[in-house]
């Protein structure tokens, strides 16, 4: 079982083959149209080049913060996609459209008398020129822009990738120099109050005439320690409230709705509400991916949108209950810092009670200056440091290369076309050839041919390019023919003259040339064979002959000449020929039946062979005629010519005018056509010259690989008739 599955799998590999190799012009002449259509289509489109900036970006591990502990950031898969949507946004090519006068240029390069919008120039750019991309676990992303000018191509994506550059400098510095501006605003106001005090203090040295008092002098006793150190923590206690109110103040002014993309680990170190995001995200990217391929109503959808929705939802409560929390504990040191100044004050009043009445106002006021001096040193420095920090390089984005003038275009991509072109051509083309050959009812083997019309194949002649020019000397021309003769003598009575005709069922099937080469070579052989054109519409033998085309077969059979002055003597050794006659409009007809018997009946006396070269006989009444007087009839089929139904109808004809079929003549079949046809065409070149070379007829002549002296297609006895 294993051998015979092989043997059918060998067979149709090879039958495949074979179509493909008869079909080989037609899938030549598809591949060709493909590729020359590809190319001309290619040659006019317009040209686009490419100009790419490589930029690096990361994400920021950490930023120096005002009021709170530095924190490191959490992974994000989603951060480089983010990166992609914050590039093809407005926020970041508006800007460019606007340096470059890309509306201007746009509407310049379309014919169009002024300058396209923002928002038009932003489509243009995003749908047709702007491509962002980036290789897998990569933070280098490509900036590549498509333009039919190349300098222009280069500018846009440089100033794309240096405008994203300074927007997320600008992002990445905004709360740091919000706060400094904060704590600028706070070091002005103290230093007020510093001068303000100095000046109370002056007040009161003048007015207690104490100008000679060290300001600087501290008292021993316990009470001023006291008073000291309750002044110190209402210094670091302040500073605290004013960290406290800036945070809360800073995350109030945020818009609700842009709270999520502010959401990191260092604004918020809340893990609950950094849980919350990257399952906010991951339902986000999920409802993207199934709205590219799912309906509004399906239930994946649906569910989800639906647990996006939820999540979001949850995200904003957790956002809503942090500031509330900020507030809180702003609100908290507050009253930390009221409370202290209330003990503070207190403390003072009972030190000033206690103490020297004359000098404690003067105290009380030089102390305060010393504590306002002290927070006003205090807030200087932290700006300081601040400002240091600030200046420290922070940038996580790095831009590459600079895009340069593209010298060749990217689009059209000449050798990614012709692939394409070469095999979409070569698909299509063995589509086609295969879908032919699918729909083609045409006989395709001999024993398709014997097993529907019930006839023996009398001969296979194999495909000339030119059957009508001159025959050759090379017998492997000639042995199709002999094989021919062969099998047609075997099949009729022999020792008596015979009538016979060749006809097709359609026009152009070969019958006319290859019962020339039949005739010559019966007469060739030793018999007496008369060739008579009976195609007296179309005739062709005169050509072939080389001879005149009247007096012929029309003059005689309308009385208009002798037989003798019809019959043209010895058109080649042994062969006599009567052409078809000198009237173009003659018809056989019922009436010229009779004449036409009677004239066979005269020929049967002068010839062995009488052969008659018959018009169509599907649609033309001459050949029915004709096929009515004559002893046999010869099928001529011409290789994936006619449908068989065609054949078919051809042959009931025939057989209706109860004429003797004798056989089939398969015509211009290619030598290795892989089926069948091929067992009796392989053998003909072994009566080729034994040059191994071409024959004249322009085929490739194969060696011969058998030893027999002659060859013989089929003996068969004739089939008798019901």
């Amino acid at each position: 079982m294993a051998n015979v599955q092989a043997s059918r799998d060998h067979a149709s590999l090879a039958d495949l083959l074979t179509i493909l190799r008869l079909r080989k012009a037609l899938i030549a002449l598809i591949l060709a149209l493909v590729v020359v259509t590809t190319l001309g289509v290619t040659a006019f489109l317009p040209k686009w080049y490419l100009a790419t900036t490589k930029v690096r970006v990361e994400k920021p591990e950490g930023s120096v913060q005002l009021y709170s502990a530095q924190g490191g950031a959490g992974a994000d898969p989603y951060f480089l996609q983010d990166q992609f949507k914050i590039m093809q946004s407005e926020k970041i090519l508006y800007p460019v459209i606007r340096q470059l006068g890309l509306g201007a240029k746009f509407s310049a390069a379309r014919g169009l008398p002024s300058a396209l919008p923002d928002a038009l120039a932003y489509g243009i750019l995003v749908k047709d020129m702007l491509r962002i991309e980036s290789q897998r676990s990569s933070s280098l992303i490509d900036i590549n822009v498509y333009a039919q000018d190349a300098v222009l191509c280069a500018d846009i994506a440089n100033a794309i990738a240096r405008i994203y550059s300074e927007d997320r400098v600008s992002f990445a510095t905004s709360e740091q120099r919000e706060g400094l501006a904060k704590l600028r605003l706070e070091l002005e106001k103290q230093e007020a109050v510093v001068s303000r005090q100095r000046d109370a203090v002056e007040k009161l040295r003048k007015d207690l005439n104490i100008s000679g008092v060290d300001l600087n002098a501290r008292y021993s006793d316990m009470e001023i320690e006291t008073l000291r150190q309750m002044q110190n923590s209402l210094i670091a206690l302040s500073v605290d409230a004013i960290g406290r109110k800036t945070r809360w103040e800073r995350f109030k002014s945020i818009a609700v709705n842009d709270r999520v993309n502010l959401v990191n680990s260092e604004l918020i170190p809340d893990q609950n509400i950094q849980n919350l995001l990257q399952a906010w995200l991951v339902a986000d990217q999920k409802v993207t991916q199934l709205k590219a391929r799912l309906g509004e109503a399906h239930p994946d959808l649906v569910s989800a949108v639906e647990n996006r929705a939820k999540t979001k939802e949850q995200l904003d409560a957790q956002l809503r209950g942090y500031e509330s929390a900020l507030e809180i504990a702003y609100k908290e040191a507050e009253a930390r810092v009221a409370e202290l100044k209330s003990q503070l004050a207190q403390a003072k009043v009972d030190q000033i009670l206690s103490a020297r009445d004359r000098m404690r106002p003067f105290e009380e006021a030089a102390q305060k200056l010393d504590d306002e001096t002290r927070l006003a040193t205090t807030l200087k420095l932290t700006l300081r440091q601040r400002e240091i920090d600030f200046q420290v390089p922070k940038k996580t984005i790095e831009i590459l290369n600079t895009a340069e003038p593209a010298r060749f275009a990217s689009r059209p991509n000449w050798p990614l076309n012709t692939t394409f072109a070469v095999l979409f051509g070569a698909v299509l083309a063995v589509g086609v050839a295969l879908l032919l050959e699918y729909f083609d009812t045409s006989f395709r083997n001999v024993a398709d041919v014997e097993s529907r019309l019930r006839l023996p194949v009398l001969g296979v002649i194999p495909f000339q390019r030119n059957p009508q020019g001159a025959v050759g000397d090379d017998p492997a021309d000639t042995e199709p023919f002999r094989v021919l003769h062969t099998n047609l003598n075997l099949a009729l009575k022999p020792g008596q003259p015979h009538a016979l005709v060749l006809f097709s069922a359609g026009p152009g099937e070969g019958k006319s040339t290859t019962l020339h080469r039949l005739a010559g070579l019966m007469a060739a052989g030793g018999e007496r064979v008369v060739l008579i054109d009976s195609d007296v519409r179309r005739p062709t033998q005169h050509r072939l002959a080389q001879r005149s085309k009247g007096p012929g077969l029309s003059d005689v059979l309308l009385g208009q000449c002798t037989l003798d002055e019809a019959v043209q003597k010895n058109v080649s050794p042994g062969l006599d020929f009567i052409p078809s006659g000198s009237h173009a409009g003659f018809t056989l007809g019922l009436l010229h039946a009779v004449r036409l018997r009677d004239l066979i009946a005269t020929l049967r006396g002068r010839y062995d062979k009488i052969v008659f070269d018959s018009p169509p006989i599907i649609g033309v009444s001459d050949a029915s005629i004709l096929a009515s007087a004559v002893d046999g009839a010869v099928l001529l089929i011409q290789h994936r010519r006619n449908p068989q139904s065609m054949v078919l109808r051809a042959q009931q004809i025939v057989e209706g005018l109860k004429t003797p079929l004798l056989g089939v003549v398969l015509n211009q079949v290619p030598l290795h056509s892989g089926e069948d046809y091929g067992y009796y065409t392989a053998n003909y070149a072994y009566y080729s010259d034994g040059s191994g070379g071409k024959a004249r007829s322009g085929r490739k002549v194969a060696p011969s690989t058998g030893g027999d002296d002659k060859l013989i297609l089929k003996e068969r006895e004739p089939k008798e008739r019901a």
